[in-house]
């Protein structure tokens, strides 16, 4: 790694641990650098001091690392294997698919977060499955093809998730489901969040070990053939990682949208390539991110506001972007 990058590296790292400060001195109960230190060292003044910053402020801010690495890294991945700068879960469909299932667990009774964790991830599979499919029906495995795949199937989830806010209860079924679609940190504590750790650990090594792999496949099939690679199925596997942490993720802090669209775009504007660190990159800016639009979620009304407003005005100046790069589209 060249000089240049390890330092923009080094400025990235940083800035993620001043995320995570600010994020824990931020919230309705206010805890300064003085009380954390003395909490971490033992000498709390207040008991509250060490049950706020042990059960809620520390799980809120872990899970906003953890859901911005996710996002992070399954965009970059999605983006270099669909050969698609847009290519994201929100836009190939896989975040409205988590959220579907999400919402068909809740309106059966579903109670635990493992059950609603797992109709997240059927959910995801099956949207992803539909995408692919309609790709190879339409005979156009063009770059455009995928996204307006995901966007037709993200439309019927989001028609079909209408349907069931009908169905719900209004006064506990409907509220969970608007939670899901609007996607906060609010609800997070140390128990849900060690619920998820372990799945979403695990799935996220297991991209991190592939990660030559991830790159082979996005040189195309054929280079992946001539490499001794069976190019469909690593696919598929991978794929599979990526919508078992991204549904694990949703299934409790819903859908915090395209994270996983910003977050490999600024890495590679900043480290302009696509190699191994990459995905690293990737992971740490979408933590950065989830971070601070949670920071401002929760500081500029003195309440709660979803984490998605704040992810997806950051978004617009990126759609903005692709729209002046096409050729002849503003002048």
């Amino acid at each position: 790694m060249k000089t240049n990058t390890k330092i923009k590296a080094m400025m990235v790292l940083i800035l993620v641990l001043v995320c995570v400060f600010v994020s824990l001195n931020i919230g309705s109960y206010p805890l300064s650098f003085e009380q954390i230190v003395r909490v971490l060292i033992q000498d709390p003044i207040k008991e509250m001091d060490v049950q706020v910053f042990y059960q809620l402020r520390l799980p809120r801010v872990l899970m906003g690392l953890m859901c911005g690495f996710t996002f992070g890294l399954c965009g970059a991945i999605f983006q270099l294997m669909f050969h698609n700068p847009l290519a994201s879960p929100d836009l190939i469909g896989v975040s409205s698919g988590a959220s579907l299932g999400a919402a068909c667990m809740i309106v059966l009774g579903a109670g635990s977060v493992m059950e609603i964790m797992a109709g997240s991830f059927l959910g995801g599979m099956l949207i992803l499955g539909a995408v692919i499919a309609l790709v190879k029906v339409s005979g156009s495995p063009r770059n455009e093809t995928y996204v307006l795949a995901g966007i037709a199937v993200s439309a019927l989830a989001n028609a079909l998730i209408m349907m069931l806010k009908i169905m719900a209860d209004s006064e506990g079924e409907l509220a969970a489901i608007e939670f899901w679609t609007m996607g906060s940190l609010a609800t997070i504590t140390l128990d849900k969040f060690l619920s998820i750790a372990g799945i979403v650990l695990i799935s996220l090594v297991l991209l991190g070990l592939l990660r030559k792999e991830i790159l082979i496949l996005g040189m195309g099939d054929q280079n992946a053939h001539n490499l001794g690679m069976n190019h469909d199925r690593m696919r598929i596997f991978i794929l599979t990682c990526c919508t078992l942490a991204t549904s694990a993720i949703i299934s409790l802090t819903g859908i915090i949208s395209f994270v996983g669209l910003i977050a490999p775009h600024l890495a590679y504007l900043i480290f302009k390539s696509r190699t191994q660190n990459y995905f690293m990159m990737s992971a740490l800016i979408g933590g950065i991110l989830v971070l601070c639009a949670d920071c401002f979620a929760r500081s500029l009304t003195g309440g709660e506001l979803p984490t998605s407003i704040f992810t997806t005005f950051c978004a617009i100046p990126f759609f903005i972007y692709f729209l002046c790069r096409r050729k002849g589209a503003i002048r």
